[in-house]
């Protein structure tokens, strides 16, 4: 490493890229791991958790860190690619110290840890040597900021103070769904706890969605009943039908009765049908036309940021009404055909008359055969009037088909079945 001093903040060195010696990519910084051994000595860093391939993080030691500088961190190249697990005595800097309500005794002043430095040692070890803290703001400013020395600050090593989550949410608000649900897992539960209190519903609803269902069931069964209804409100039917499905029957019927009616509908609606079928694995909200709907109106609709790509792949012409269960289906126009027609045309003129629906009884197997067989990403699941209930999309099959650990699953490994 650099002979010069070198100080780097904590905060700063999330999602900084981590480089190999050829100068490949292999990861990003998403915290730091600590030892802590009393508010006097300086806790000594002991490395970095790293997010590589497929979301996984992993620990690197700082003895395999050769340099910070210039917004990368570099390394030997050679790490271990094992899980990363928390041991009792370590504390991560990001999840557990910054946000924590301390004291400068010295001054008086009590605020809240918004960033935390790190320095080498004389023996090169790294260690934590300041502390940023910032005073309450008044009347919607800012409070006084303060850099102190560690043995300056009271309250970092206190395991029962409060800590804070808005520094945090920050950072995931930037993250994709499933980068989120893979720090929120990691997080340990207390801090987990209010993380999830002050994430808004939408976005909570989003991160629901990519998590285990463990997860799902044990931060749902922590919210107040009526935030946990909003937030089912928030998710797609398909997964709020599974999370309540998951749910203490007792449960699961206060939450569908504080549901707004149209929302618990189409949940209960799905959870009439067997999990491992079409109607249990389909979303009731496909795109819907009526047969006067022009190709610039499908394409309007597909168009909209929201919309999961499986679902924007195709749009579903009907006879009124538009919401499922619909009238009955004339046909599905696939976006390729669409982007092909004039505008101004019909899109039921764009449809696919040789696509066959499949009926909700059909099974997984069966689903995942008409998918393979027809190279679709979507198809439609009608019942035996030829209404449209709803689409089955191949990322709700893969959702039914992965073993319920598949988050976990170590890449060149196996995956173990619970």
């Amino acid at each position: 490493m650099s002979t010069a001093p070198v100080r780097v903040y904590a905060a700063r060195l999330v999602g900084l890229p981590i480089f190999d010696p050829q100068g490949d990519q292999v990861g990003k910084v998403r915290d730091l791991v600590v030892a802590v051994r009393s508010e006097v000595n300086q806790p000594r860093v002991l490395g970095m958790v790293a997010e590589v391939f497929g979301r996984r993080r992993i620990f690197v030691p700082m003895t395999r860190v050769t340099n910070i500088d210039s917004g990368q961190v570099y390394t030997t190249g050679l790490l271990n690619m094992r899980r990363f697990e928390q041991r009792p005595t370590e504390t991560l800097v990001i999840g557990q110290m910054l946000e924590r309500q301390v004291t400068i005794p010295g001054s008086g002043v009590r605020g809240t840890v918004y960033d935390v430095g790190m320095e080498q040692a004389r023996n090169r070890d790294w260690v934590l040597s300041r502390v940023a803290v910032q005073e309450p703001g008044r009347f919607r400013r800012r409070g006084q900021t303060h850099v102190v020395e560690w043995s300056e600050v009271e309250g970092l090593t206190r395991r029962d103070e409060t800590q804070g989550a808005t520094l945090l949410i920050a950072q995931l608000s930037d993250m994709k769904p499933a980068d989120a649900a893979q720090v929120l897992h990691d997080l340990p539960r207390e801090r987990r706890a209010a993380v999830v209190a002050d994430m808004d519903d939408e976005r909570l609803a989003d991160v629901l969605e990519e998590l285990p269902e463990e997860d799902q069931v044990e931060i749902l069964n922590h919210l107040d009943a009526e935030r946990a209804a909003d937030v089912l409100e928030e998710m797609s039917p398909d997964d709020a039908a599974d999370l309540i499905a998951d749910l203490a029957p007792e449960t699961a019927a206060t939450l569908l009765e504080l549901m707004e009616s149209e929302d618990a509908e189409d949940v209960k609606r799905l959870m009439s049908y067997a999990e491992e079928t079409a109607g249990g694995m389909m979303t009731p909200e496909p795109v819907i036309l009526g047969p006067q709907a022009t190709v610039a109106d499908a394409l309007a609709h597909i168009r909209n940021p929201d919309l999961p790509v499986s679902l924007a792949a195709m749009v579903y012409v009907c006879r009124q009404p538009l919401e499922t269960p619909t009238g009955r289906l004339l046909g599905c126009a696939h976006v390729q055909r669409l982007l092909r027609e004039p505008p101004s045309s019909l899109a039921a003129a764009a449809i696919d008359t040789s696509l066959d629906a499949l009926r909700p009884e059909a099974t997984i197997d069966e689903v995942a055969a008409h998918l393979a067989t027809y190279n679709l990403v979507a198809c439609p699941v009608v019942d035996e009037a030829g209404r449209l209930l709803g689409a089955v999309t191949v990322d709700d099959l893969l959702d039914h088909m992965l073993p319920e650990n598949w988050r976990d699953h170590e890449p060149g490994g196996t995956v173990t079945h619970g």
